[in-house]
């Protein structure tokens, strides 16, 4: 989305009814929260692929240290 789009939808906003604002709001918090878990739907699911696959890596924090300083 463009800067100028936000700005035009922001402004829009101002200009309505408090109880207008509200349930915009209110749809947009929902809407959020919906993306959040499809999000995090789509994210397990890649994890859990790349588990089946073996393409993960088990150990302690100071395994993955040492992993990280190896790359």
């Amino acid at each position: 989305m463009h800067h100028s789009t936000i700005n035009d939808v922001i402004e829009e906003f101002e200009h309505l009814p408090y109880e207008d604002k509200e349930y915009v709001a209110e749809v947009l918090r929902k809407q959020l929260a919906e993306e959040r878990r499809e999000r995090l739907f789509h994210r397990v699911a890649e994890a859990k692929e790349n588990y089946d696959k073996g393409d993960v890596k088990r150990g302690t924090i100071e395994d993955l240290r040492k992993d990280l300083e190896n790359d």
